[in-house]
């Protein structure tokens, strides 16, 4: 297993961590952040308000910005604390979660690895290859890496769940469970159109905080609520982990390419199986026919539906444990984080160019050894 490491973890400027309702990115990192601890690495982590993991913990700032999620200033503003915090921490490695925080990642002496949580086509590729010289990219489906299969990734890391946390019911009630958020590319409209035809009673749990939310629930999704629909609105974690331990499955019918999907693991590790499109990461995410079905259009949802009580709660919970436990998830980002230290991102740019290697400092350490080797060890 190696030395401990000393690793920064960046955590973006919206939520606690953990988060007390929404927040996948931050459920990760938190689950991360005190399964490093437990493996006996030393870990700092910089937030926003109350730190709720086992980690060390520097604040940028004493309020969460949830109210003001998606805009710009509070990510520059996260950001451009790093470096004075940066300076004063002695770490082999800084994984960064926030999306501005990897722009200052070239100036430092310690390697950065990021985690592209979103979409990595469009202006997010762009941005990404931007990145990809100066840190260590990771993927989170193999999925998400195919879209944009010319990033220099350093990895593929699922997203995992402690999954002994998670309650587990094996008898379930009569509805079927949509949750995540009140968005076009989630397929609430879709979903209670599955949920009507297969005369099933559908519980949605939504997020519906910002105005582009709400908009689009008072547009396309309200007038759509009515018998056999039930709208909720946003849970927290008890209220979300008692809808999933309970529903019979969990309806996922995405409209765009999921980089991963954290709900899914989450319902079947409650032994609830998934019922999904045939987008993004799904077919890494559900075994199809054994925790949950695969989608290819309204009728095969429908069927879906119709067929769910056919798989074993059992079988989903085993299933998360054995491949998306956090466990695994940590393993997996250590090896990254161990490739980065002992290969600097420069190391291929002075082969390829011809000069001489320099002797390669990371941080206070000095790394012997030959570092021609192409490719990373992970």
């Amino acid at each position: 297993m190696g030395r401990p490491l000393r690793v920064a973890m960046i955590a973006p400027p919206w939520l606690e961590l953990p988060p007390s309702a929404y927040g996948g990115i931050e459920s990760m990192c938190a689950d991360l952040v005190d399964r490093l601890v437990a493996r006996g690495n030393d870990v700092v982590l910089v937030g926003v308000g109350r730190n709720g993991t086992t980690a060390d913990f520097v604040t940028t700032s004493d309020h969460p910005q949830a109210d003001r999620m998606g805009q710009a200033l509070p990510e520059l503003v996260h950001a451009t604390a790093l470096p004075g915090i940066l300076a004063e921490l002695d770490v082999d490695v800084v994984h960064d979660h926030s999306m501005a925080g990897p722009l200052l990642a070239g100036g430092r002496p310690v390697p950065t690895v990021v985690t592209a949580h979103g979409p990595v086509a469009g202006e997010m590729g762009r941005y990404y290859r931007g990145l990809s010289g100066s840190v260590r990219l990771v993927a989170v489906s193999d999925a998400q890496r195919r879209i944009a299969a010319d990033i220099d990734w350093a990895g593929t890391v699922h997203n995992a769940v402690s999954v002994a946390c998670f309650p587990f019911r094996r008898d379930k009630e009569d509805f079927v469970l949509f949750l995540g958020r009140a968005t076009p590319e989630k397929g609430i409209p879709q979903a209670i159109a599955a949920a009507a035809d297969a005369g099933v009673r559908l519980r949605i749990a939504a997020k519906c905080r910002e105005p582009e939310e709400q908009d689009y629930f008072h547009r396309e999704i309200a007038p759509r609520l009515g018998p056999g629909v039930e709208w909720l609105g946003e849970v927290d974690r008890d209220g979300k982990l008692e809808l999933l331990t309970a529903a019979r499955c969990l309806l996922f019918p995405i409209r765009w390419d999921e980089p991963f999907g954290m709900v899914m693991v989450e319902a079947m590790a409650c032994g609830t199986p998934v019922v999904a499109c045939r987008r993004g990461s799904v077919p890494e995410v559900v075994v199809h026919g054994e925790t949950g079905f695969i989608c290819d259009d309204h009728a095969s949802l429908v069927a879906a539906l119709r067929r769910v009580d056919e798989l074993s709660a059992d079988r989903c919970r085993a299933e998360t444990a054995r491949r998306f436990d956090v466990e695994l998830m940590t393993a997996r980002y250590e090896d990254v984080y161990r490739a980065a230290v002992t290969k600097p991102r420069w190391a291929t740019s002075y082969r390829r160019a011809g000069a001489a290697k320099p002797t390669p400092v990371i941080g206070r350490h000095v790394l012997p050894g030959d570092l021609s080797a192409e490719g990373d060890a992970v």
